[in-house]
């Protein structure tokens, strides 16, 4: 049914080389003189979204689908350009307060609604699958992620939420909102059935939302968001453990998402011992902000993925173990 994920590795891994070099750049050369929250976005545009891209699979003999894949596929390293051009515009070249960096944001913002739509034929098409939902999901959030970030690079007031707050909601739907759901979507296509995924995947599908409604309104749903969220997380990473542990065979898969794993209960510990920290090195939030952002976005996010990709491709070498 779908096209083989070893097909569609090659070219897609090779069109990421370019977008981790450009990361490699922003994140360690002085010039770029861009805002952490900047390079993490850039982050997600040249190499988190691609990655996803190939754990994407579609079926052949729907036309509409195939055609979206294949804008998404071909039309992802120029929005991650006019991305990058935005975010320098107003960062760097002194564009900020015009409407340029809003227009050259709607390159990233058309790719994100394509991979909307296309996480919406993906629950039309398996409506009876709940892994499949899940994922679809997560690509509908990368969508809301995408009018976030438009939204920061016009620095328009929404709700009467600055554009400090658009800048973070984009992160969040970025990173956890849209990744986590695929997670434990991809999760789904290899688990035996348990009654309790469906009610994973609810809870995973509703505490994005509540976050981002606790961000721009209320702090008491936030936090009720987050621990919602936090908990399907180590439901998701006790199991995946589980699972790696009973399948030895794939190697490099289980250090990338073991590693995954680790990340995220780095940040469990650390939020714990934060305020200890917090008074015996007299550090403050914004001392930990890199830390976190560190652990979940090249820990917990960039590890996992390239974990998924791993197993992904052992699995289809493997033709007797069917994964959707």
């Amino acid at each position: 049914m779908p096209t083989s994920s070893k097909q569609r590795m090659i070219p897609l891994l090779a069109a990421t080389f370019p977008g981790v070099v450009i990361i490699l750049l922003l994140f360690s050369l002085d010039y770029f003189q861009l805002q952490l929250v900047e390079k993490f976005l850039l982050l997600a545009a040249f190499v988190i979204v691609p990655l996803v891209i190939i754990l994407l699979k579609y079926d052949e003999k729907n036309t509409a689908q195939r055609a979206i894949y294949w804008a998404i596929k071909w039309f992802q390293f120029p929005a991650a350009l006019l991305a990058l051009v935005s975010v320098m515009s107003s960062t760097m070249w002194g564009l900020a307060g015009t409407s340029i960096p809003g227009a050259l944001s709607l390159g990233w913002l058309l790719l994100t609604l394509l991979l909307g739509l296309y996480g919406i034929a993906t629950m039309i098409i398996h409506k009876g699958k709940i892994a499949e939902i899940a994922i679809g999901a997560g690509l509908v959030y990368f969508f809301i992620g995408g009018v976030w970030f438009t939204l920061y690079q016009y620095q328009w007031t929404f709700f009467q939420a600055t554009p400090a707050t658009h800048a973070l909601s984009s992160i969040h739907f970025h990173f956890s909102s849209a990744i986590v759901p695929i997670f434990i979507g991809m999760l789904g296509r290899i688990m035996a059935k348990k009654n309790w995924y469906p009610w994973v995947v609810v809870i995973d599908i509703i505490g994005p939302i509540l976050i981002a409604i606790g961000m721009i309104f209320s702090k008491p749903i936030e936090y009720i968001g987050v621990a919602l969220f936090a908990c399907n997380i180590v439901v998701y990473t006790t199991y995946l453990l589980t699972y790696l542990k009973r399948n030895v065979l794939y190697k490099k898969a289980t250090v990338f998402l073991v590693l995954s794993c680790l990340a995220f209960y780095t940040v469990i510990v650390v939020s714990m011992f934060y305020p200890l920290l917090k008074r015996m090195f007299d550090l403050t939030i914004l001392d930990f902000i890199p830390i976190y952002g560190a652990l979940h976005a090249f820990g917990f996010v960039l590890c996992g993925l390239i974990g998924w990709v791993y197993l992904v491709d052992s699995m289809k070498k493997q033709s007797s173990i069917p994964i959707g």
